[in-house]
């Protein structure tokens, strides 16, 4: 039996061609289907799909799992048909995800903004800076990602706590935060976007920082307050380096862009070369899983 799956561009038709007993079939988003979809069982979405997509599900009777290609699924989760099921890439952005948290820490600590600033003024502005070496760093998000940036802060001589939604051996729970949040010199984020971290990051969770701290979002732009992270950020008191904003993209006229103390890059922590590979890699496995009959080890059970 062959599995006939619908994939958005032509580098994933080829990768999941490679796929014993999976038939891939292109489409283009936004066009009408070809034929075969009237038998697809898997449908990819494009990477970082939005909202939109009611209107394709519902010319998919035979559907039976949603394959994407990026780690996020906040907006699938309850939004597909009964009986259709959910996966992720997960696995496949962890590794420049993490890139950007370092780069976002080392370019605050080290004050490349700052030096650049001067650069353009015409200004030899020397001065020592700040450094990675020995910060605490508090990671909330125990998966992959949460993983790949504990593993490439040691390499910095940082020391890194790590907090999942419950407490395990090596990590910490979300209950364990407000007494943690104000031993730590950072605090990044690589969580899920879920019922329970939305607007975690609260007036409540800022405040209990240490002054000069550093706030890395690299998980979703509404897990923080977007209105409380402006106000400490205006009185000075905390630094931010965020790739995810609420809303987003960011409006022009939104007081972000003026905040002071901030490092802003538009969603592209994961957005390097190899992207596409990495992604259908890591659905090639869950597809060739799906179609040999067992779960996707990626599948979304609940919220993720």
């Amino acid at each position: 039996m062959t599995l006939t799956v619908l994939v958005p561009d032509e580098f994933g038709v080829e990768t999941l061609s490679q796929v014993d007993g999976v038939r891939p079939v292109l489409y283009q988003p936004g066009q009408p289907l070809p034929a075969e979809a009237a038998d697809a069982e898997v449908l990819v979405p494009r990477f970082l799909a939005g909202t939109t997509f009611a209107d394709l599900l519902a010319q998919l009777p035979k559907l039976r799992l949603v394959q994407l290609l990026s780690a996020g699924a906040e907006n699938f989760v309850g939004q597909l048909p009964d009986g259709v099921q959910l996966a992720t890439a997960r696995g496949a952005h962890g590794g420049s995800t993490a890139e950007w948290v370092l780069a976002a820490l080392l370019s605050i600590y080290r004050e490349f903004p700052v030096f650049d600033r001067a650069r353009q003024e015409h200004r030899w502005d020397y001065h020592a800076t700040d450094t990675l070496q020995g910060k605490r760093v508090l990671v909330v998000g125990a998966g992959d990602l949460g993983e790949q940036v504990r593993r490439r802060l040691s390499a910095f001589d940082a020391e890194s706590t790590l907090v999942g939604r419950t407490s395990r051996p090596g990590v910490y729970g979300v209950a364990d935060l407000p007494e943690l949040l104000g031993d730590h010199d950072a605090v990044v984020l690589v969580v899920p976007l879920t019922s329970e971290t939305r607007g975690m990051v609260d007036a409540g969770f800022l405040a209990r920082m240490p002054d000069n701290a550093v706030l890395v979002n690299a998980a979703r732009g509404a897990v923080v307050d977007t209105d409380a992270l402006i106000a400490e950020l205006t009185a000075g008191r905390l630094r931010a380096a965020l790739d995810v904003t609420d809303p987003e993209p960011l409006p022009a006229e939104h007081p972000l862009w003026r905040a002071p103390g901030l490092l802003l890059t538009p969603h592209v922590a994961g957005s390097c070369r190899g992207q596409q590979e990495r992604s259908y890699r890591v659905a090639a496995e869950q597809v060739a899983q799906f179609a040999a009959g067992r779960e996707p080890s990626n599948l979304v059970r609940g919220e993720y």
